[in-house]
Formats: structure tokens, sequence, C-alpha cells
């Protein structure tokens, strides 16, 4: 019995050393399949890391492509809005430079249009250009001459009566004033007439500077005169010979249409011309008439500043009929000169909606608002003559614009006929039937859709 523990002891030992054995094992191949954290960060560490590959970018796009289209359209029209703002701000300081001679030359061509017709019906008759054309100017400043005088003769020649006139109007009005329902007392009237006397006395040196300015205005009106006078000459006598030298100066490229638009620009400033000397006569008779049985002095000189001053579109009539009104409120008192604003007013509303219409008609057509807008440029620019010259000057470039349009439309579609006359013929599908290339011409002439 005392055998046996000892061998039970032995085999336990043995068992114990096997299983400790085994847990050894186990942890080596651990260890191998399995590094410890610390370790693999300490190789981690001591091994550089792997470069990274980088994808191959695609080419990038352009910047011009990149940027919206709205943008770039917007971009394309305002650099060339620029370009265009800066050639007319040249040409306008250049014209100021030379205001003078263009506006001189701007008014022969005015002249020219008016006594042209009457050369033509000279030379039809077999009188040679020359006497023809100096007889035609001759007469024509001969009339405007006479009728300077006249208004300048009748004005100093009644100078002394409208005075008198004058003086007893404002006493007349000055008792109206007294005796209205404005309650305007005598007071307040000696306050107007002394704040009017200080302000002519305080302004004394201008008015005198303004005197003596009138000496080189004086000058540059007689100069302008004869600019207008052998501009006139020239052009009724040459005017061909001169227009077919501007078209050499023309691209050849543009020569055909410029040339085309030349002729109907004329006709256009013709009508015009006519039209509005008709009108103006028209207006100054009618007005004239009226503040003749209406007793208002100077009646004729009225008139005939009436019938210069329709010149100026909205503007002149506007003045002279205000001039008109204030000479017959000053001399024949409250009724005449409301009397003569009502005949003023119906002249020109019958001259507005029937005179001009019907005289223009469709040769010179431009919307009011492009009228007074043009006038008001005009005169900023140019004065009164600016005001003359900018409705005619709009009328001329509209009809020259629609003409080019029109042109520039029928060479596109005349080279759109030629293009389809060369291409080779296609071969006719089955049921249709061949175009004739007539239809197709008469199609694309501009003066087939006329």
């Amino acid at each position: 019995m005392s055998r046996v523990p000892g061998w039970l002891g032995r085999i336990g030992a043995g068992l114990t050393e096997m299983s400790e054995r085994l847990d050894e094992r186990r942890t080596e191949v651990e260890r191998e399949t399995a590094p410890e954290p610390v370790a693999a960060k300490r190789i981690a560490d001591r091994v550089p890391p792997a470069p990274r590959r980088s994808v191959p970018a695609g080419p990038r796009p352009d910047p011009a492509q990149a940027v919206p289209w709205g943008v770039r359209v917007a971009a394309e029209a305002g650099w060339r809005l620029l370009v265009l703002a800066g050639t007319v701000w040249i040409l306008m300081r250049v014209i100021s430079a030379v205001q003078l001679v263009v506006l001189a030359f701007v008014i022969a061509l005015l002249v020219t249009a008016l006594l042209q017709p009457t050369v033509a019906r000279l030379t039809r008759r077999g009188v040679p250009r020359g006497p023809a054309t100096a007889l035609t100017a001759i007469l024509g400043f001969v009339v405007i001459g006479l009728m300077g005088w006249f208004v300048t003769w009748q004005v100093m020649e009644n100078i002394d009566t409208l005075s008198t006139q004058i003086q007893n109007g404002i006493d007349d009005l000055r008792n109206w004033l007294l005796k209205s329902p404005f309650h305007v007392t005598d007071k307040q009237i000696n306050q107007i007439a002394k704040n009017l006397r200080e302000a002519i006395g305080a302004n004394t040196d201008q008015i005198t500077s303004f005197g003596l300015e009138g000496v080189q205005v004086i000058v540059e009106v007689l100069t302008g005169v004869l600019l207008v006078f052998f501009s006139t000459l020239f052009l009724l006598y040459d005017g061909e010979r001169i227009w077919q030298w501007f078209l050499k100066l023309v691209p050849s490229a543009a020569r055909p249409g410029v040339a085309g638009a030349g002729p109907r620009a004329w006709r256009t400033l013709t009508a015009y011309v006519r039209g509005t000397v008709l009108v103006a006569l028209i207006d100054a008779i009618f007005i004239g008439i009226g503040i003749y049985f209406l007793d208002v002095p100077m009646a004729v000189p009225l008139a005939v500043f009436i019938f210069l001053f329709s010149f100026i579109p909205l503007v002149g009539a506007v003045a002279s009929g205000a001039l008109a009104v204030i000479v017959a409120l000053v001399t024949q008192g409250v009724f005449a000169a409301v009397m003569t604003l009502a005949v003023v007013l119906a002249v020109q509303q019958i001259e507005g909606h029937v005179l001009q219409p019907f005289i223009l008609g469709r040769a010179v057509r431009v919307h009011p608002l492009a009228v007074v807008l043009t006038v008001a440029a005009g005169g900023m620019v140019a004065g009164i003559g600016g005001a003359v010259v900018a409705v005619p000057l709009v009328a001329v470039t509209n009809t020259v614009v629609g003409y080019l349009r029109q042109y520039s439309e029928g060479v596109e579609q005349a080279e759109a006929v030629e293009e389809a006359h060369e291409a080779p013929a296609a071969p006719a599908l089955v049921g249709e039937q061949p175009v004739a290339a007539e239809a197709v011409a008469e199609t694309a002439d501009p003066a087939h859709e006329v």
C-alpha cells in the first residue's frame, strides 16, 4: 500500500510538466502568427511608408470656356459699346472744335435741299447749270435777307409806339392785379419792381460783358453766313461729283450699300425741308391773320418770327407763340392775350394733327419721343443751330439705317440663291415635285418683297 501513492504522485507531476510545455508551445505559436502591438508600431516607425499613387489629372479647360455664356456675351457687348462711346466722344470733341464750320455746312445742306428742285427745273428748260445755280442761290439768299431786313425795319419803326404801349400795358396790368381776386397789394408790386431793378443793377457787369461779346458773335454770324453761301453754291452746282468723290472714300465692300442709301437720304432730307417750309408758312399766315384782327401791334413782324422759329421743332412753336401772347398782353390787355393764345394753340393743334402727317407723310417718320430727345440733345450740344438740324439728321439716319438693313438682307438672300444654284441637284424622291429656281430667286429678291 505504501507504493501506490508514490506512483500516483509521479504521474501527476508528469502531467503537470506536459501541460506547462503545451502552454509554452501555444504562446510561441501565437507570437509567430500575431506580433504584439508595440512591436508592430516599432516596426512601422522604422520602415518608411509606401508612396501614394497619384491619379493623373486631365487637361485643364480653357479659361474662356469656364466663364458662363451670359457673362461672355455681356463682356463682348460691353467692350464694343466702350469703343463706340469713345469714338462718339472723340467725334463730338472734334465737332465742338470746328462747330461753326460743321453747322454752316449742315445749314447749307438744308438750303440746298430747298433750292435744288428749282435748279433742276431751270436746267430742264435749257438754262445752263452755272447760271441756273447762281440765279437760284442769289434769289434764295436775297429773299432770306429781305425777311430779316423787314423784321428789323418794322421793329425800329414801331419801337417808340411799342414802348408807349408796353408802358400803358404794364400800368393796366398793375391795375388789374390790384383789383383781381388774387389779393395782390401795391406794396407787393413795388417790391417786385424794386427786386427787378436791383437784379439788373447787380448784373450790370455781366450785361456789359455780354454786349462786348456781341461783337464776336456778329463776326461769327457773318463768317457762318459766308460759309453757308459758298457751300450752297458748290453743292448746287457740283453736288453729284462731290458725292462720287465721297463714295471713293468708302471701303469697296460697303460702297454699293452706301451708294444706294445716299439718294434715299437726300429724298428724305428734301421732303423734310419742303414740308417744314410749307408748314411754317401756313402757321405764320394764319397766326398773323389772327393777331392782326386782334389789333396786336407788329402783326407782320411777329408772323415772320413765327415762320423762322417754326424750323426749331417743339421749342420754336412754343417760343414764337409765347412772344405773340406777351406782346398782346402788354399792349392790348388780358382779353387780347387770351384770344391770341387760343389762336396760337388752335393753329398748332391743326399743324400737329393734320398738316405734318398730310404734308410730310411717310417720307419723314420719327417718333415724338425721338424728336424731343433729339432737339434737347442738339440744343445742349450746339444751341439753336443744333436744335434746328437735329430732327432732319435723325430722319436721314433712320432712312439710311433702314435701307442698309434691307440691303444686307437682300445680299444674304441672293448669296443663298447662288449657293443653291451652284450646289449639285439632289435626286428627286418619289411623290415630290422639283421646285423651280425662278420661284426661289423671286422669294430672295428684295424688290419682290416690296
